[in-house]
């Protein structure tokens, strides 16, 4: 056996078996931004909840969904959650909301502005949602570019 033939073949099991499985692509590891939704409608469960006290078991149905979709449908893309959620990024969007939830409400009740309102609620529960949709996209969109850049996954 040629010398050229022996470091042409992979050094260990590992290897070999990394060679003979293809990188995911993007699309394989992507979340889709409507599964975002489930973490955007619980970013505004605190004001949901001011707003329609009544609401709070439709919120632990839509936990339980948000579980078994991950567990079940998203299987595949699990790994990708398990990277952002332990990721740098993903917790100071989970900082930044909290700031910003307690900070706009410290706020307006520093100028005398109650959040006491049924309308005014909705509102914080909208912009919350929309927040955290739009930062998990962010995130992921990021992530997925770092991991491309790394060679873990294809493009």
């Amino acid at each position: 056996m040629s010398s050229t033939a022996a470091t042409a073949q992979p050094q260990t099991a590992a290897e070999a078996g990394a060679a003979a499985e293809p990188l995911p692509t993007v699309a394989e590891m992507q979340l889709p931004t409507w599964f975002f939704g489930f973490e955007g409608v619980l970013a505004g469960a605190f004001d949901i909840l001011h707003a329609f006290p009544w609401a709070w078991p439709a919120l632990v149905v839509l936990a339980l969904v948000n579980i078994g979709v991950s567990l079940t449908l998203m299987r595949k893309r699990l790994r990708l959650a398990k990277m952002l959620w332990r990721g740098k990024g993903t917790r100071k969007v989970a900082f930044m909301l909290l700031g910003l939830r307690l900070g706009s409400h410290a706020l307006l009740a520093m100028i005398g502005i109650a959040v006491t309102s049924v309308l005014v609620h909705v509102a914080f529960a909208v912009v919350m949602a929309a927040l955290t949709v739009g930062l998990l996209a962010y995130t992921q969109r990021t992530a997925l570019r770092a991991l491309v850049t790394a060679g873990k996954i294809t493009a």
